[in-house]
C-alpha cells in the first residue's frame, strides 16, 4: 500500500487569498462591495441591525403580513445595493455611484409605501392609480437588479420568458397597457400572490433566523470540530483523507447550505489531504464537490428549499427532516463506497495514527454539538415554533462556546456572525421573490396546467417516463437556478405532474428537491465542482463527470422512494423499511462498483455491466426484480472475488 507521505506530491494548504478568488471566481455571493474605515462600520451597523430586525420580527412582531413582508423586502433592497457592486469585480474602496445610490432609495422606497399604506392598499381592491403601478414597476425592477448582481443572470432569463409569455400570449386582457397594469398589480400588490408569496413568506419567517443561526455555528468552531471528529472516525482507514471529506462536508454542509462555499471553505483543508494521499486532482475535487452539495439534504439542518417544502406540503418541518434520513443515508454512503473502492484500486493507505487528533481529547468538545441536538428535540417535539427553536439555539451556540477556550465567541465574534447571516439572507431573499414570479406566471397564465396535462400526455401513464421528464427539467433548470429558486418552480409545475401520476405528495415534492440540488455537480453547469476543481488544480468538466458519477446515489434514490414510499416513512412498517433500505443499499453498492471498475481486482466490461443491471433493477420494489438483481450482484461479486483468488495464485 502507498503510505501518507506529504513530500510526495507537490501540495501546499490553501491559503486564504486563494478561498477568496475562488469564491469570487464561482460564488456571485462573495462579489460584495469593499467599505472601509467609516463605512464599514455603517455598513456592518446596517447588516446587524438588520438580523437583530428579523429575528425580533419572526419573535415578536404581531404587525399585519403585509407589513412584515413589504418591509422584508425593503430592507432587503437597501442591504442589497449597499452590498453587491453592479459589476462583478468592482473593487473600489468606498464606491457606490449615483445611480446606485438612486436606485437603492427609489426600490427600497417602493416597497416601504407599501409598508406604510398597507391598510390603504388592502382596501382599494382593484382599483389602482397610475402612480402606485409605476411604484410598483420601480420595486420590481429594484428587486430584479438585486437578483442580477447576487444570484446572476440565468434565473432572470428564466422569469423574462414566462413573463413575455404572460404579456404576449397568457393573458386574456386584450389592451396590452391593461395587461401590464395586471402583472404589475399582482405580484407587487397582492398579497400572498407572486412576489410575496409563500417563498418570501417562508424566508422571511424561517430562513433567515436559520442563515444566523448558521453563522454562529462557524464561529463557534463546529466546523473544524466537524473535520476533527472525521478525522478520529476515518482518518486512519485506507484513503483515510477522501473518507474524512465526505464525512465532514456532509456535517458542514448541513450547517453552511452553500454547494459552492462549503466546497470552497472545507475543500480548501480537504483537497490538499487528499491529494497528499495520492487521490488524483479531479477525484479530489470531485470527491469535495459531491459531499458538500449532499450538505443540502443532510438533517437536521437541510437546505433553504426544505423549509419552503414543509410550507408547500402543509406539514411540520420535523417530517421533512425525519423523512430525508434514509436517503441523506445511501447518498453519503454511495461516496464513501466510492472513495473506499478508488483507494483500493489505488493501493492507499490512511493517514498515520500520530497525525491523528487524540478522540478522548476531541469528546471533551462534544457540547459544541448540544444546539444542533437541542434543535432537532425542539423542534421534532413540537415544543416551539421552528424559528423560536433557531433563536434559542443561537443563545445556546454563544453560552457552549464560552467553554471553548480555543474558540470562545466575544462580542466582536457576535456582531461578525449577526452580519454574515444578515448578508447571506440576501440572496435566498431576492431568489424567493424572483421564483415567486416565476411560478406567478405559470400559474395565473394557465401555463402549469398546459404543461402538467402535456408531461402527462408524453408518458402515456407510465410513470418512469414522468420522472425522467421531471428529473431533466429539474437539471436544466438546476444549471442556472438557485437551488431554492429551482424547488419553488418545480413544485409549481413539475410536482403536481407526479402527484397526479399516483405518486404520495411528500415523494413528489423531494423528488423535485434532490434533483434540483444535484444540478451544482452536473455538467455543463456544476459550480460546486468548477469550485473544487480550482482548488485541487484539476480540469473541471473531468472534476464535473467525477462528482456526478460519485453522487449516482442522487440520481437512483429518487425513484426509489416514488416507486416505493416506505424509503420515506411514508405508510410502513419497519420491516418495510428495513426490506427497501437493504436492498437500495445493496443496488447503490453495485451501480458504485460497476462505475468505479474496481471491486477486488479490476473489474471486466460483463461484471461491470452486471453490477449496474442488479443495482437499476433493485429501483423497482418488486419480488422479482429484487431477487434478479441481488442474484446478478451476487453473481458479480463471487466472480470478482475469483479473480482475485487466482492472481494471489499466479503470484
Amino acid at each position: 500500500m502507498k503510505e501518507y507521505n506529504s513530500k510526495k506530491v507537490n501540495t501546499s494548504p490553501v491559503g486564504q487569498s486563494d478561498v477568496d478568488a475562488v469564491m469570487k471566481k464561482y460564488d456571485r455571493e462573495s462579489n460584495i462591495r469593499i467599505w472601509t474605515g467609516k463605512y464599514k462600520i455603517a455598513i456592518r451597523g446596517i447588516l446587524i441591525a438588520f438580523s437583530l430586525w428579523c429575528i425580533y420580527v419572526t419573535l415578536f412582531a404581531t404587525f399585519l403580513e403585509e407589513i412584515r413582508l413589504t418591509s422584508f423586502l425593503g430592507l432587503i433592497v437597501l442591504i442589497g445595493f449597499l452590498t453587491y457592486p453592479a459589476k462583478k469585480g468592482d473593487i473600489r474602496e468606498n464606491y457606490m455611484p449615483i445611480s446606485d445610490i438612486i436606485f437603492m432609495l427609489l426600490g427600497t422606497g417602493a416597497f416601504l409605501y407599501f409598508t406604510f399604506s398597507a391598510n390603504k392598499i388592502i382596501n382599494q381592491g382593484t382599483r389602482f392609480e397610475s402612480y402606485q403601478i409605476i411604484i410598483g414597476i420601480i420595486g420590481i425592477l429594484a428587486l430584479v437588479e438585486l437578483t442580477r448582481r447576487c444570484v446572476g443572470l440565468p434565473i432572470l432569463i428564466v422569469a423574462g420568458f414566462f413573463l413575455i409569455y404572460a404579456l404576449a400570449v397568457g393573458l386574456t386582457n386584450p389592451a396590452f397597457f391593461g395587461r401590464v397594469k395586471f402583472l404589475v398589480r399582482k405580484p407587487f400588490f397582492i398579497q400572498k400572490k407572486v412576489i410575496f408569496s409563500t417563498p418570501v413568506n417562508v424566508c422571511s419567517k424561517y430562513i433567515v433566523v436559520f442563515i444566523i443561526f448558521g453563522a454562529f455555528l462557524e464561529r463557534t468552531g463546529i466546523s473544524n470540530f466537524f473535520i476533527q471528529l472525521a478525522n478520529c472516525v476515518a482518518g486512519k482507514y485506507a484513503g483515510g483523507p477522501a473518507k474524512v471529506a465526505v464525512i465532514s462536508s456532509a456535517l458542514c454542509g448541513m450547517v453552511s447550505g452553500s454547494s459552492v462555499g462549503n466546497t470552497v471553505t472545507t475543500g480548501s483543508v480537504t483537497i490538499p489531504m487528499m491529494k497528499e494521499t495520492g487521490y488524483k486532482s479531479e477525484f479530489a475535487g470531485a470527491v469535495e464537490a459531491a459531499s458538500s452539495t449532499g450538505g443540502q439534504i443532510m438533517p437536521p439542518i437541510m437546505g433553504a428549499a426544505a423549509f419552503l417544502m414543509a410550507d408547500f406540503i402543509g406539514v411540520p418541518y420535523s417530517q421533512i427532516i425525519v423523512r430525508a434520513i434514509l436517503p441523506a443515508l445511501l447518498y453519503f454512503t454511495g461516496i464513501f463506497i466510492a472513495v473506499h473502492l478508488e483507494a483500493k484500486k489505488l493501493g492507499l493507505s490512511g493517514i498515520p495514527k500520530e497525525e491523528l487528533p487524540v478522540f478522548k481529547i476531541l469528546i471533551r468538545k462534544i457540547y459544541l454539538l448540544l444546539p444542533l441536538i437541542m434543535l432537532v428535540i425542539w423542534v421534532s417535539g413540537n415544543y416551539m415554533t421552528m424559528q423560536k427553536a433557531a433563536s434559542y439555539a443561537i443563545v445556546l451556540s454563544i453560552i457552549v462556546s464560552l467553554f471553548d477556550k480555543e474558540n470562545r465567541i466575544n462580542v466582536t465574534k457576535c456582531l461578525d456572525a449577526l452580519e454574515a447571516g444578515g448578508r447571506g439572507v440576501i440572496s435566498v431573499a431576492v431568489a424567493c421573490g424572483v421564483a415567486g414570479i416565476i411560478s406567478g406566471s405559470i400559474t395565473m397564465t394557465g401555463l402549469a396546467n398546459d404543461l402538467i396535462n402535456g408531461i402527462i400526455s408524453v408518458a402515456n401513464g407510465k410513470l418512469i417516463i414522468a420522472l425522467l421528464l421531471t428529473m431533466l427539467c429539474c437539471i436544466v433548470l438546476g444549471m442556472g437556478v438557485p437551488t431554492t429558486a429551482n424547488y419553488c418552480i418545480m413544485a409549481a409545475t413539475c410536482a403536481p405532474i407526479l402527484v397526479r401520476m399516483g405518486v404520495p405528495i411528500m415523494a413528489a415534492h423531494f423528488f423535485v428537491f434532490y434533483f434540483g440540488i444535484v444540478a451544482d455537480i452536473t455538467p455543463p453547469v456544476a459550480l460546486a465542482a468548477y469550485a473544487g476543481s480550482a482548488i485541487a488544480k484539476s480540469n473541471p468538466m473531468k472534476t464535473a463527470f467525477t462528482a456526478s458519477k460519485l453522487a449516482i446515489a442522487v440520481f437512483i434514490v429518487p425513484y426509489v422512494f416514488c416507486f416505493n414510499p416506505s424509503m420515506l416513512l411514508i405508510d410502513t412498517t419497519a420491516v418495510s423499511v428495513v426490506q427497501i433500505f437493504i436492498t437500495s443499499l445493496i443496488g447503490v453498492f453495485g451501480l458504485s462498483a460497476s462505475l468505479e471498475g474496481f471491486l477486488f481486482v479490476k473489474m471486466p466490461a460483463i461484471v461491470r455491466v452486471m453490477l449496474a443491471v442488479g443495482g437499476l433493477m433493485l429501483i423497482n420494489p418488486t419480488l422479482m426484480t429484487d431477487i434478479l438483481g441481488l442474484l446478478l450482484i451476487v453473481a458479480g461479486c463471487a466472480w470478482q472475488k475469483m479473480q482475485q483468488n487466482k492472481t494471489k495464485v499466479v503470484v
